[in-house]
């Protein structure tokens, strides 16, 4: 257990989650870093430590990991403002965050960083998304005392996500869906297999200095989801197929509404590319993927679902 002090940026959220509970149960000493206690309160029935700060603090964050082994950084939008090559909030989250998460690692000794990313970062990619993905992988892969391991997963999901369970609440909701790009290719993986990733790496030698890919078992079209999580939930809603030109001005209508938006132009720009793996799974993450259909009926019923589309309004209404 050469890696025994773990720190987890954004640790509080959906895959961290679940994260800080497999690092607690493989024997590791947790520390989460949040801005808000709050945030974490869902985790402190566990032995770890629970830190409020500010991550863009240098002092801040150089105190957090001072005396870890290891730092995990999860953060991450999928939704921000518009700029070139991107907006400011995925520059701040996506690229100046890894650098001084870098920054504070080497500066305190810390000898090992995991880092996540996403299936087709790429600094000339389609999307703000995808490009600022890559620089932030190209800020970790400069760390010159690191040893670094970035992870390119397809979409997650899990009991909390905010993917299957949204389109659940639609079919629930809506019988006629206006669906974008419904032709768009992914590769979702469960969130527990995606923790198992992260903790079967982190003390492993192999690891160190790879990027690795990671999806389910299975092939699906956006169009496909959408049907399957209807059936899940009673439904069958009569999907519409925007064209392209449809699609976008749906993403800017839903762009001027208050809240975070259901769906936004640089989404679509992200869909653009299959969210599918280029070749297997590497054997040295020793995983067989679980399915969609083996996990989400625990999660995709009505009583579940209720509760969980109650939070979903709560939070397009902020």
């Amino acid at each position: 257990m050469r890696h025994q002090t773990v720190g987890v940026i954004g640790g509080s959220g959906f895959i961290g989650s679940h994260l800080a509970n497999a690092l607690v149960a493989s024997g590791k000493q947790v520390r989460i870093a949040t801005r808000r206690r709050s945030h974490a309160s869902h985790l402190t029935l566990l032995p770890l430590d629970v830190i409020e700060l500010d991550v863009f603090n240098p002092v801040e964050l150089a105190r957090f990991v001072e005396g870890a082994d290891a730092l995990v950084n999860l953060v991450g939008t999928l939704h921000g403002r518009r700029g070139s090559p991107y907006g400011p909030e995925f520059a701040r989250l996506h690229v100046e965050l890894p650098s001084k998460i870098v920054a504070a690692c080497e500066g305190k000794g810390v000898h090992r960083l995991i880092h996540l990313s996403a299936l087709n970062a790429d600094s000339n990619g389609p999307s703000m998304y995808l490009r600022s993905k890559g620089d932030g992988e190209k800020a970790v892969r400069a760390a010159a005392q690191l040893a670094t391991t970035i992870f390119r997963p397809s979409v997650v999901f899990g009991p909390e996500d905010r993917f299957l369970n949204t389109f659940a609440a639609l079919t629930r909701l809506f019988p006629v869906l206006p669906l974008a790009k419904p032709d768009a290719k992914f590769q979702p993986v469960y969130v527990g297999d995606v923790v198992k990733a992260i903790v079967g790496t982190l003390d492993l030698d192999a690891a160190e200095g790879q990027t690795y890919e990671l999806g389910g078992p299975i092939v699906y079209t956006l169009e496909s989801l959408v049907r399957y999580c209807g059936a899940m939930v009673g439904r069958d809603p009569r999907i519409v197929r925007l064209p392209d030109a449809l699609a976008y001005l749906q993403a800017l209508t839903f762009e001027t509404l208050p809240g975070e938006p259901l769906i936004t132009r640089d989404n679509l720009d992200s869909m653009s590319c299959d969210s599918v793996l280029s070749g297997p799974l590497a054997p040295e993450l020793n995983l067989e993927p679980v399915a969609i259909e083996a996990i989400a009926p625990t999660y995709l019923n009505e009583a579940s679902l209720r509760s969980r589309f109650s939070a979903f309004r709560a939070t397009a209404g902020r």
